[in-house]
């Protein structure tokens, strides 16, 4: 059967990449063209580029990078779609509560890869020039990787590695990676001008979806209403969220109003289900609550009181709380992979991994993040602007850290960037403050990036600003963390880690990197409200 695959996939592949030969001239390597071998020696993981691309060499001769991008692209494609079979295969041998846990885990996630790396290959066959891939096909293939890798730790916490080794012991990591690094480097580098002109949310949220965040009279545009008294027409957030799958039509932004209440549920939003918005009555009156935890069974990614994988989800106006607590573990809030997601006057309340930012492009404006260890952790790229981060108190002996980035392929376009907002002591914290040390991050893998930038800096902060991870000097050469004109009293940075991967950025150049202008492809910032900023930045 695998045999009979691969053949039909060479066949498909002859006649959408090799027949066409206009593009022969776009990028074309001298000495390159035609040979494969020699096109696999440029990517990350030769070897299995070779074994998969050759075992059809008599079509397997792109012309040019672009040619050899799609050939990549299609092939870890295929590869995951065989692998999902593998998937469905496990299911017969889930005998216990933790290999059905991790299998549904990378069930999903399996699913979310295939999703991204079809749109990114359906998107090559209309889009010819590489500054399509300025930031989508990267931000799609980052996604589909670290879906992979979550799939992997998941499996780990359940102590059910040998289970899951057959889905994440194959070639499908290294051949998205293949494709990151060769779409990396036929990206154009965006040195456009910012404008001047100030923004209240990023261009890619539309004309009406702005007016959605600024209207004030909800009853009236929701589609449903969400109450806890019955007054609406469901009493669960979920029940809502299930009837929209069920009755929208088209592409329009459906509107959930969600009354005052507590709302005891664990939600999920999948891939399918794009554009959906949960409007609270504020985030002191909406609150969502869940209680799961590593502790009590489930893995960090299961363990999310609400999961949103759906692209262009908006939230405003809610609190996303997991009450687990400081004993339990890891114990998510928020888990979201929504690619273009705007999360606006919200917040999210927990102790470890609060807030799992696990991929593509997020945007979060005026929101409260309390936690203690890792508590804003995940591989997307995202910006936190004029948001107050609480640190809450941990148990005896810990340490807490805000940020856990888990960029782990450096052509990944991920990353977090916290931009004119607050780092300060929950109230919880501030009458023992002497008694625990606070970091600004750890580098969860090998190309951790994190930016802090404009910020004030409460004293709670360690003045080394930054910790190791498990006290070892993992990552220190190849991540990114930096700090750019913040203030407030731990904003010194004469004592900070010494690090290679550590930068006191002194340019505006390199911390524009970071802006939601260039992060998260916005090509506006978001309007600032009572944090004045320098243009860009």
């Amino acid at each position: 059967m695998a045999t009979k695959i691969m053949i039909l996939s060479v066949i498909y592949l002859y006649f959408i990449y090799c027949v066409d030969s206009s593009e022969a001239d776009v990028l074309e390597s001298d000495g390159l063209k035609g040979d494969i071998n020699s096109w696999c020696e440029t990517t990350p993981h030769p070897e299995p580029c070779k074994y998969f691309l050759s075992q059809g060499e008599q079509y397997f001769r792109p012309n040019n990078s672009v040619d050899f991008r799609r050939m990549l692209v299609q092939v870890a494609l295929e590869k995951a779609l065989q692998e999902q079979s593998c998937t469905e295969n496990l299911q017969n041998q889930c005998h216990s509560k933790r290999r059905k846990l991790a299998w549904l885990d990378c069930s999903t996630l399996f699913q979310n890869t295939i999703y991204q790396l079809n749109q990114t290959v359906e998107a090559l066959k209309t889009n010819t020039s590489t500054s399509f891939f300025d930031s989508d096909a990267q931000t799609w293939l980052s996604a589909a990787l670290t879906n992979i890798e979550i799939c992997r730790s998941g499996s780990v916490e359940l102590n059910v590695t040998q289970f899951i080794a057959p889905l994440v012991s194959n070639n499908v990591s290294e051949l998205i990676s293949n494709s990151l690094a060769i779409n990396g480097a036929l990206s154009i580098d965006d040195r456009q001008q910012e404008s001047d002109k100030h923004e209240d949310f990023p261009s890619w949220v539309t004309k009406r979806d702005r007016k959605l965040l600024q209207k004030t009279s909800w009853t009236s545009r929701a589609n449903v209403i969400v109450a806890k008294d019955g007054s609406g027409k469901f009493k669960s957030i979920q029940s809502a969220i299930n009837y929209a799958a069920k009755v929208r039509k088209g592409n329009d932004r459906f509107i959930i109003y969600v009354k005052r209440g507590v709302y005891r549920e664990n939600i999920v939003i999948g891939h399918a289900l794009s554009k959906i918005m949960l409007v609270g009555e504020g985030l002191r009156y909406t609150i969502i609550t869940g209680s799961r935890s590593v502790f009590a069974g489930f893995t960090t990614y299961s363990s999310a009181t609400v999961g949103i994988d759906g692209v262009g989800f908006i939230a405003r106006g809610i609190t996303f709380r997991n009450t687990a607590g400081p004993k339990k573990g890891q114990a998510v809030a928020l888990r979201t992979s929504s690619d273009l997601s705007v999360y606006y006057a919200c917040s999210f309340e927990g102790y470890q991994d609060t807030l799992f930012v696990l991929a593509q492009r997020q945007f979060y404006k005026s929101c409260y993040i309390y936690g203690t260890i890792d508590f804003i952790f995940g591989n997307a790229a995202v910006v936190f602007q004029n948001c107050n981060i609480y640190v809450r108190r941990p148990l005896h002996g810990q340490a807490n850290v805000i940020t856990a980035q888990g960029r782990g392929d450096p052509y990944q376009n991920t990353g977090i960037s916290i931009h004119n907002s607050r780092i300060m002591a929950a109230p919880e914290l501030k009458p023992v403050l002497d008694e625990f040390k606070t970091y600004l991050g750890r580098p969860w893998q090998q190309y951790s990036r994190t930016v802090v930038m404009n910020s004030y800096l409460d004293t709670l902060v360690h003045p080394q600003g930054w910790l190791s991870w498990l006290e070892s000097e993992f990552a220190w050469d190849t991540l990114y963390y930096g700090e750019y004109k913040n203030f407030g009293p731990a904003s010194a940075t004469d004592n900070r880690v010494k690090w290679p991967g550590y930068h006191i950025i002194t340019s505006a150049d390199e911390a524009s990197k970071f802006t939601a202008a260039k992060l998260i492809s916005g090509r506006a910032w978001l309007y600032s409200t009572g944090v004045p900023f320098i243009l860009g930045l």
